[in-house]
């Protein structure tokens, strides 16, 4: 059996109940450190990073299972019993496994603009752009900027993408992401992955308003796995829904937790 992970992570806030939140494919928790900071003002919030992203460890190995025991791990070494789990994109894969295959580890659990199928990948061209990238050369930023730009014709997402990078010396960067690893899980990351096992707590599903990640005939399986889910829309939201909406989802998991603990 692979060692698991020790995991990066940053908390925020001292009192409250545990919310654990799992950034998506090539973010880190620093993506969700403003939001966090404002979720710590009613709980305690821990943002990881998982593996083979951000500053956790780099492994050969990666899939959903490995990920769900990384985070059983973490709430061992921290001393948590349970938590209330949100989980973007990739994340709220391993939180769905997480409550399906651990529900005395979860409280509820929030799962943000992705469904428990199989997606295409999507993301072969993002792919195909890092790794054009000889990090042998010498760089500067604006240079690696401007070359993916060239294959990735949306500036969010060359931004979100450039924060992967850390710098080694005066022109010379890495990823900090494990890239080839994540590249080689890519096909396992993008299945389906839910165990045959159902969790009957609570489950908010939400979704951008113009992101086609959650259709209607992803209800089925929600329901299926999850029977007591129920599924909000951020209008006028993307995929991205805490960089685009971060008012609108504050309060939606604000009151969903808060109704949770009356």
């Amino acid at each position: 059996m692979p060692l698991v992970c020790d995991l990066n992570y940053k908390k925020y806030g001292e009192e409250g109940s545990i919310v654990i939140i799992l950034h998506g494919l090539f973010g880190m928790l620093d993506n969700w450190s403003s939001f966090a900071r404002q979720l710590g003002h009613h709980y305690q919030v821990f943002v990881v990073d998982q593996r083979n992203h951000g500053k956790s460890c780099h492994s050969e190995e990666m899939n959903y299972d490995l990920m769900v025991a990384d985070l059983i791990y973490f709430m061992d070494a921290q001393g948590l019993q349970k938590a209330h789990w949100v989980g973007h994109s990739m994340g709220g894969k391993v939180a769905m496994n997480l409550a399906l295959t651990h529900p005395e580890r979860t409280n509820s659990l929030t799962v943000l603009d992705i469904a428990p199928r199989a997606y295409a990948p999507v993301h072969t061209p993002i792919f195909q752009a890092l790794k054009s990238i000889d990090l042998n050369q010498e760089w500067t930023r604006s240079e690696i900027a401007d070359k993916l730009a060239q294959k990735i014709p949306r500036p969010a997402i060359v931004q979100f993408l450039m924060k992967n990078l850390a710098r080694e010396g005066v022109k010379r960067f890495r990823w900090k992401m494990n890239l080839e690893a994540i590249h080689r899980a890519y096909e396992s990351i993008n299945e389906a992955a839910c165990p045959a096992k159902r969790f009957f707590g609570s489950v908010l599903f939400v979704k951008g308003g113009r992101s086609d990640y959650i259709q209607q005939k992803d209800m089925e399986a929600i329901r299926m796995y999850f029977p007591n889910a129920k599924l909000s829309i951020i209008a006028e939201a993307g995929h991205w829904l805490h960089a685009e909406k971060p008012k609108e989802l504050m309060e939606l998991l604000t009151e969903f937790i808060g109704e949770l603990e009356i």
